[in-house]
């Protein structure tokens, strides 16, 4: 399998604009320097791999617990992801995972090791190996 999205730039880094095209067509929006780096309108590329970091979670999570013989009602997950100047320029620095998961039959423990598990085996979790993420998990 191979996933694609496309992004296209016009103009210069502060004055410029452009627009980033998911591959399966469900999301088409803009980006600026000032969504990414202050609180202009649109989307930046680390709002992207926050959403998803959190889909890849909680699939993750899921799937799991479903080879364990239990069955998740609903997983959901934050990630917050903390892009900061690191000398020069900027880095993601830290992603903090955000689960909350309603999982008939299982204690608090149990759902702690597979919400463990699944932040260790998830393909976005691992391409991201270089940052480090940080897990908060809550059977509720």
């Amino acid at each position: 399998m191979i996933r694609t999205s496309s992004a296209q730039w016009n103009g210069g880094l502060k004055d410029g604009n452009g627009t980033v095209k998911l591959g399966s067509g469900a999301y088409e929006g803009q980006y600026s320097f000032t969504s990414r780096f202050e609180s202009g309108t649109g989307t930046n590329p680390e709002e992207l791999v926050a959403a998803a970091h959190a889909g890849c979670f909680s699939m993750a999570l899921s799937a799991g617990l479903g080879k364990g013989g239990i069955n998740a009602t609903r997983i959901s997950t934050v990630a917050n992801v903390n892009f900061e100047k690191v000398g020069e320029g900027f880095s993601i620095t830290r992603i903090d995972l955000v689960t909350e998961g309603e999982v008939p039959g299982i204690d608090e423990a149990t759902f702690l090791e597979y919400a463990e598990a699944a932040k260790k085996g998830c393909p976005i979790s691992r391409a991201l190996g270089a940052v480090e993420v940080t897990l908060s998990a809550k059977l509720v």
